[in-house]
């Protein structure tokens, strides 16, 4: 089944695609521009999917999917390709989702993002976040980001991850890369481990849950630069997101946490085009005084209008 599997990956390339589907009891499909296509003929079984599952797994991850019902793990194809793989049980059996991982990490240039963006290379300490939806481009903004800091920079970063996507090598900075399941048990654990290893600057792939989002805010108190991601549309919701993950007794300490140190959220989204692409919609919220106090004081509401009129002096942008 492996070598299926190579020839549907193959095919999703040669075609622009960025996810491939495989469901027990279905067709291949493949998501290109964000539609979903069939591609060829083939119909998986469940014995398909379950062979495929213990072929590409170790036996370690393969029990993890028997007791989880779900694993994340990085697939290789060749020297060139890396695909972020889910596979889940449904009703009728095995799915699993490829999403591929450019090798190569495009500077922000390249990325045509908003210079305001370079700014969050340069500061020492606070929370950066980036937000969207599945499949919007946060992993790639994010690992443009640390490789402008990786090449202009000396510094220890620690990342954590599930799985690991983009893979940095050592160039100004020392990186070390944590996966979940494989180098660490949680984000929390791995989190809270990276304070006691110097770091400089940790990178935490997603923000799932209040103890994770906790150990966040104290190493952006306590001198860290954290970059992160959450699937929020815009800094609004982003705030009001991680706010409201709280109880209401703990609401008021986190706001005031996140006033003091929350330096940036890029919301981005991927908008179709005439021509059949996609082009990224970006809403930049950069720190300024009135941006804390409209956080400490939960005026949330007033955020957006707050970003339009500081677009020209702050490069904040909607």
């Amino acid at each position: 089944m492996e070598e299926k599997l190579k020839l549907y990956l193959r095919a999703m390339i040669s075609n622009s695609g960025s996810d491939l589907h495989l469901k027990s009891g279905s067709q291949v499909r493949v998501r290109v521009h964000g539609v979903l296509k069939v591609l060829g003929q083939d119909e998986l079984s469940a014995d398909m999917m379950d062979k495929l599952a213990q072929e590409i797994t170790t036996a370690d991850q393969y029990e993890k999917l028997q007791t989880d019902r779900n694993l994340d793990f990085s697939y290789v194809l060749g020297d060139e390709n890396r695909f972020r793989v889910n596979f889940f049980f449904q009703m009728d059996g095995l799915s699993a989702v490829f999403r591929i991982i450019p090798v190569k990490i495009l500077t922000l240039e390249e990325l045509n993002l908003p210079p305001v963006i370079q700014t969050f290379t340069e500061i020492q300490r606070g929370l950066v976040l980036v937000t969207g939806v599945t499949g919007s481009g946060k992993s790639t903004t994010l690992a443009a980001i640390l490789d402008k800091i990786n090449r202009e920079s000396k510094k220890h970063i620690i990342t954590v991850e599930d799985p690991i996507e983009f893979v940095h090598k050592d160039r100004g900075c020392l990186i070390n890369q944590r996966g979940i399941g494989q180098d660490a048990h949680s984000f929390s654990d791995a989190l809270r481990a990276a304070l006691r290893e110097d770091p400089d600057i940790i990178l935490v792939g997603e923000m799932r849950d209040l103890e994770t989002i906790d150990i966040a805010l104290h190493a952006a108190n306590t001198g860290h630069l954290v970059f992160s991601t959450l699937h929020t549309l815009d800094a609004k919701e982003t705030i009001d997101r991680i706010v409201g993950m709280f109880g209401n007794e703990e609401q008021n300490r986190i706001r005031m946490s996140l006033a003091s140190v929350l330096e940036g959220v890029i919301s981005q989204r991927l908008i179709p085009t005439k021509r059949g692409g996609r082009v990224a919609g970006i809403e930049i919220l950069k720190k300024t005084a009135r941006i804390e106090q409209l956080i400490a004081e939960n005026r949330d509401a007033e955020i957006p209008d707050a970003l339009f009129e500081g677009k020209d002096i702050y490069g904040t942008q909607t």
